[in-house]
Formats: structure tokens, sequence, C-alpha cells
């Protein structure tokens, strides 16, 4: 790297931003001093520090560096023992007061085990409260020292004040008593003592010592006599009040240069941290996302943005480079985008090595290159007699010595491979155009051997050919509009461009005939070449139209998708809250049936035992039928039909025999037969009822019971009762669990017990995978499922998903 290429690419003027969101001296310093590093490993740090600084930023707010002051000459001072002045101290106790706020920033929004790469930072600020309480205890400004910033100085004080009070009387008795003699009747002082304005001509009328006099000689400045103790007096106690002052602040100088490491440990780390925010404030004011970082040469940029053009115009592009291809050529008209879109990749990529975020859609690439370098521009050089031609060829034949240097590293060092990435611009333009294409062809082969990383932008022909028939080049386009004649700024990779320059001049009014005699004047093969082109073009469009239709179709659904997902969900919720609801209900008519239950077997064990009666039960049953027959009414529900009375004969019905009482809808064993009026009494429980034959059915064990021509119940089997098939219930949730989360507005903590139960009630569901919605923002969430995820022992894999099913802000979970 070079302050030419950084130049050429604008990296400057990044800089000059990044370091207007910086506050301190040091942290600026470290801003203007920032270059892009060399190494995978440090690349990656400064990424990560810039990325918690944005996440502290949007938990709790930006920082406030101000106050940060350089104290680094003063503790040079204070080791060889001087004193600070004032000023000096108070900038010693902003710098810990500073700290203080900063160091309680730090614990703000973030747990105590949830350090990150910053919390060493706000660990080793030391605020040191007591030297910055007594600071600001004794000094109140640089001018002014507390009185009770020592007893000493308080008592100097208050006599110093004492003393001005008797000169001040004393002069206005001298006012009063010599009015006559006076040229104004004020009090003024010369040389720090107080003197009184004579006449000269009343000189002897004011007895005491001249101090000054007037310009016109007509007003001496007197003392008088009655004062000029008193005035020594002051004078003494003003040299005695500094003494104080200097003690005191030897003193506080004293306790600050016993402090001396922790002021040092804070004004490193207040710049670090600014500079880091600084960063983090940079990256947030361009909407800017963390790069992924690789060290193999491979580049790949989804929506990048130049980060100099205004982000609500600028056209993103999409642009790749090491993967397929490590040559890409880059043709089309002139103001289409060509050189932005190669500016683009080397900014970029420079901006993400320096440990800076980049305007570019989240999971953008960049390359760990070891040398960029940039023919870019007007190269003209008057003072070295050069041509724009010569002067880019100079700059050509240097950069092919650098990538050949680091070849031959690469061959003596294969365990540390380097990579290189260089940029042309209208490589080997103006000279002749059939040399200045076999002069390009030759050095983008020179540069593919060597396995450098190229983008070239140029107008011939002849390297589209180049690009279509060699394997590891690739063609691209910036797009240009015949409707409109402007460019669309968008880059299409896999698609040679055209000049469009028959197109452009017929829009602006050159005639058919010259433009008939100019397409004459092209070799047939050129015209079946730029018809190819054409073709491919047509196609191009027409694919992309297929594609944005699929898009909104894709969008549709998944709009459609989350639609039934949320009703299915509020549903859901008020299905449970009816059942809620239900249950209370249902508990709460429960313990009323358990607790009239209670009762009724105490009155029925009360009555069975004083009086055998059967007529008493009988009386407590119709009692209770009524009190039934009011909470049925009460709760709305229909009543039932009364039955109509049984056949069942006399003759029918023996001692033992199991029959069905109908008004009471109990079963019951009959242990006397009817009499002439057709009354038996029936053994019902531990209670015998008198009934009449027409209120009771006979049943036999095992077989449906039917009455009036319906089925009422079925007889239990003397054999067992029923079981379940399997032994218990099944249910299926299956169409109840939606196929996807939504875990949006959620804090970690939430969204991870959220998460657990979804994802085992669709496990046992039988789902076989599911969307998870954790949305893009800092990628703290994404981060915090994707480690829970890896921990799940029913979880096959999970991936982010792809283009149409939500990009980086879902999750697809497919489970075992």
């Amino acid at each position: 790297m070079n302050e030419k290429t950084f130049k050429t690419l604008e990296f400057n003027k990044i800089i000059d931003m990044l370091s207007g969101f910086a506050s301190t001296e040091k942290g600026i310093s470290y801003c203007r001093k920032l270059t892009p590093s060399s190494t995978k490993k440090q690349v990656e740090k400064r990424l990560r520090e810039t990325g918690d600084g944005v996440s502290r930023i949007l938990k709790a707010g930006t920082p406030d560096f101000s106050g940060t002051c350089d104290v680094s000459p003063y503790l040079k001072r204070l080791s060889i023992g001087s004193t600070l002045n004032a000023g000096e101290l108070l900038n010693v106790a902003s710098l810990l007061k500073t700290a203080g706020r900063i160091k309680a920033f730090g614990k703000a929004g973030i747990a105590e085990e949830d350090s990150d790469s910053l919390s060493q930072y706000f660990r080793d600020l030391f605020p040191v409260s007591a030297l910055r309480e007594e600071i600001e205890r004794c000094i109140l400004s640089e001018d002014e020292i507390a009185d009770d910033a020592s007893p000493g100085l308080k008592s100097v004080r208050r006599e110093m004040s004492l003393t001005n009070e008797k000169i001040k009387s004393e002069m206005n008795r001298m006012l009063n008593s010599a009015r006559d003699y006076l040229q104004d009747s004020v009090v003024t002082t010369r040389n720090g003592r107080y003197v009184i304005p004579v006449r000269a001509e009343h000189k002897g009328n004011v007895p005491g010592m001249v101090h000054d006099q007037s310009s016109t000689g007509a007003t001496l400045f007197i003392e008088p006599m009655a004062v000029v103790n008193l005035n020594n007096k002051l004078r003494e106690l003003e040299i005695e009040e500094k003494k104080e002052i200097e003690k005191i602040l030897s003193k506080l100088s004293v306790e600050t240069d016993e402090h001396s490491e922790e002021l040092e440990k804070d004004y490193y780390n207040l710049s670090e941290l600014d500079f880091v925010f600084a960063k983090a404030a940079f990256a947030l004011s361009m909407n800017a996302n963390p790069p992924v970082v690789r060290d193999d040469g491979i580049i790949n940029l989804r929506r990048a943005r130049h980060p100099l053009l205004d982000k609500e115009r600028a056209v993103p592009i999409d642009v790749r480079l090491g993967d397929d291809f490590t040559s890409l050529i880059v043709t089309g008209p002139n103001t289409g985008g060509k050189t932005v879109s190669l500016k683009t990749l080397g900014l970029l990529n420079l901006m993400g090595q320096a440990g800076l975020f980049i305007p570019a859609g989240d999971r953008s690439e960049i390359s760990v290159f070891h040398k960029l370098y940039a023919d870019i521009g007007d190269e003209q050089s008057i003072e070295m007699s050069l041509s724009t031609f010569s002067s880019h060829m100079t700059n050509i034949v240097r950069i092919l010595q650098g990538v050949e240097d680091t070849e031959k590293s690469n061959r003596e060092h294969p365990e540390s491979k380097r990579y290189s990435l260089v940029l042309f611009d209208e490589l080997c333009s103006g000279t002749d155009p059939a040399e200045g294409a076999a002069l390009a062809t030759a050095i983008l082969k020179r540069l593919k051997e060597l396995n450098v990383r190229t983008m070239a932008t140029t107008h011939y022909s002849e390297l589209k050919v180049y690009a279509l028939s060699t394997p590891g080049v690739c063609n691209a386009a910036c797009e240009f509009s015949l409707e409109t004649l402007s460019p669309t700024y968008r880059l299409l990779i896999g698609v040679p461009g055209k000049s469009n320059a028959f197109a452009i001049s017929k829009k602006l009014g050159l005639s058919d005939r010259i433009l008939d005699l100019a397409e004459k004047n092209m070799t047939e093969e050129t015209r079946d070449f730029e018809t190819l082109i054409s073709d491919l073009e047509e196609k191009r469009v027409q694919m992309e139209s297929d594609r944005d239709i699929l898009k909104r179709d894709r969008e549709e659904t998944e709009t459609l998708k989350r639609e039934i997902s949320e009703e299915r969900k509020k549903q859901k919720e008020t299905r449970q809250n009816l059942l809620s609801d239900a249950n209370a209900e249902a508990a709460r008519i429960i313990k009323e049936a358990k607790d009239r239950a209670d009762q009724l077997i105490k009155d029925l064990n009360k009555i069975s035992a004083n009086n055998p009666d059967i007529s008493k039960l009988e009386e407590k049953r119709q009692e209770i039928n009524k009190e039934l027959n009011s909470a049925i009414e009460k709760t709305g529900i229909p009543k039932a039909e009364k039955p109509k009375k049984s056949n069942t004969k006399a003759k029918d019905l023996h001692i033992g025999d199991r029959v069905k009482i109908l008004s009471m809808d109990m079963n019951g064993t009959v242990h006397a037969i009817p009499d002439k009026k057709g009354d038996l009494t029936v053994q019902v429980g531990i209670m015998k009822s008198k009934v009449n034959i027409s209120d009771v059915i006979r049943i036999a064990d095992g077989d449906d019971i039917s009455f009036d021509g319906k089925k009422v119940a079925t007889r239990p089997k003397k054999t067992g009762g029923h079981k379940p098939i399997g032994g218990k219930p099944t249910y299926s949730k299956a169409s109840s669990i939606s196929p996807e989360i939504m875990l949006l507005g959620m804090t970690v903590d939430e969204a991870l017990i959220t998460l657990d139960k979804y994802l085992d009630d669709a496990y046992m569901s039988h789902l076989q995978s599911v969307r998870v919605v954790h949305g893009k923002g800092t990628g703290a969430l994404r981060s915090a499922v994707h480690e829970h995820l890896r921990k799940m022992k029913n979880v096959s894999e999970y991936r982010l998903g792809e283009f149409g099913e939500g990009d980086a802000g879902v999750t697809i979970v497919t489970f075992k």
C-alpha cells in the first residue's frame, strides 16, 4: 500500500470523514494515521472492535469524550519534581471526570459476564475520585483558589478582608475631609496601593506618598499617610496568600504524581475508545455492515455503494472477483459507471482492511491483499514531459515490477502466500487502438499468469474477445438505457458491454447517411460481434424481467404465509384464553359440586341412621334436582326433554335385576318387585328408592340401552372397563404448529426461551424444517440463535436464508 494508491482511490477522503467523528486530540490522530492492515488476524480484530462499538451505541447511545485532556506533558514535569498550575490541575480533574463517565457508560446495558473486545479498555479506566474531588474543591477556576482550600489560606484571606475594610473606611474619611483638594472624589490604585487624586497645587495639604501623576501633571496620585501602614500590611498578606496558594498547588501536584500511572492509562484508553467509537459512528452514518474477511484473494461485494456518493441516490452494485475468475474486464459507454465500479471495489476493500465497516450488503466478502495498485485517471505530467499514455505506462511498469516481487516472495515462502489486487482504468488507452489493445491483452495475460486479482475497464473489443475465450477471465458491462440515453450504473457480470456510439449519435441527431457510412466502415466480424452482444443483452433483459416477476410472486407468497401464521397465532391465543377461562369456570363448578356432594353425603348418612324411611331420601333427591335445574337455567343450556314413560311389565322384573331409573338417570338393582300400583323398590348405591314401574327399564350386562327408539347408554360388562388403544390417548400438534417463528423485537434471553419451546413442539410435530425470523440488525440476535442451534441435539443442520427466503434475516433449521 502507498500514498499514491490511497489518493487515487480517495481513501484520504474517507479518513477525513472518519476524523470528524473523533473528539480527543489523540483519537483524531489515530484516525489520521489509520492505514489498511495486511494480516487477516489484525483486520478481524479491528472489525470486531468496530462492531462492538456499534452494538454499544445502539444499546446505550454515543459516549461523550469531551474533557479528555492530554496530561502526558504534565506527568513528565511531575516526574522531575515540578508543580502544576491551577489550569493544569483542572485539566487533570477533567480527564478523571471523563474517565468516570466513560467507565459508567461501559457498564450500561452490558452484563459483567457478557464481555466484548472493548471491555478491557473500560476496565482499565481509573476515575480516582478522591483526587478529582480534592482538585475541584480547592480550585474554582484557573484564576481562583477556594478560600477553604487550606486553613492557612482561609485565615490570610479573612485578615485581608478586614484590612481592606479598614483601608476603604480610612480612604472614605479622607475623601470627605479633603474634598476641596481632590481632582475627583474617587479611590483608585497605583502599583497595587490605594491612592486618591489630588490637585497638584494642594499637594502640601494632603500628607502622603506620591505614586504617580497625570499626563498633564495637574493631578498627583497620593497614598495618604493614614493608610500607608494598612497598605503595607495588605501587601504582606498578598505575599502570604501567594505562598499559601503555592503550598496548595504543590500538595495537589504531589497527589497527582502518585496517580501518574492511572492517569497515563486513562488518557491512552480514552483515546483508544474515542477512536473505536468514531469508527462505529462513521459506520452507522453510512448504514454500513461488517464484511467477511478472507485471505484467499476472493472478493464478493453485494449491493455495494461508493461511500463518497449520496447514499440515497447511489445505485448499488454486485461485484465479485477471485472465485470463478481472477480477471474482470468491464466495458460500456463513457459516464456509464465503469470507473465508479472500479473505485468502489478498491476503496471498500481498503476500508475493510483498515477495520472500517463498508457500505455494502450483509455477508459481503473482502480479501486481505498485501499490495493494492491502481492506475486510474489522467496521469499526464507536464513537469516530466510525459504524455497521458507515457504516464500510464510508467505507472503500469511500476505495478508489474511490484507484483513480480510479490510472486517471487511467494515462491520463496509458500507457507505465507500473499495476494495483490490491480485496478486499471482504460488500460493502454491514449495510443493507436490496435497497439493499445495488443499491449493491454499481453499485460492482462501476464497478470493472470502471476495469479493477480485484476479488474480493468476498457473500450477495446479485442479485450472482450479475450475475456470470452480465456478461462479465468470474465466480461462485465455497465448497463446503459438507450430509451433515456443515460446509464443505469448497474454492473452486469458475465455480459460484455457495448459502447453504443451509433445509438447515442443517432439519438443526438447525427444523420442516417453518416451512420450508414460508419457501419459500412466496420468489418463484418466486428458487426457480427456487436450483434451477438445485442442479442445477449436482449435475452438478459428478458431473464431479469422474469426473475423480477418470480421475486414479486415469492414475496407475495411470503407475505401471505406471514399473515396466515399471524392469524393462526391469534386463533391459538384466543383458543388458549377461552380454554383457560373454561378451565377456571370448570374448576369452580367442580369445587361447588364437591362441596355439595360432601354435604349431601353427610345428610344422607344422618337420614339413614335416624330414619330408615326412604321418603326422606326421596325428598332430598327432589331438592337436589331443583338446585340442578336452577343452575342449568343460569348457564343458558336448554333443558333436557322429560323422558317418556317406559312400557316395562311387572312380570319382566325380578329381584336382583339391573334397571335404569329414567327420571334420575341412574342405574340400580331391583330390591322388591312391583306392587299392585306398580311401585317397586330399587337399590341405588347405599340408597333404596321407591319408584314406579313406568320410570324404569330393565338392562342386561353388555347390551345397548334403548328407549323411545334412541340409544341412551351401554351396559358395562362384568369383565372390566374399556381402555384407550395403546394405553393412553394420542394427540397431533402438527396442525397447530406454524413452520415459522418470529423473534423480531425480542431480547436475546426472551428469544432463546421462545425458540427453545417452539423447536421442541415443531420436532414433536414431525416437521422436517422450520424458518426462524430474527432480522439482520447488528447480528447479535442471529449469533445467539446460531449458538443455541449448534447445541441442540435434535437439529440436523441450519443455514442462513438464500435470496427470496429472507436473506440474512432468516435461519432455516432442519431436524434430524
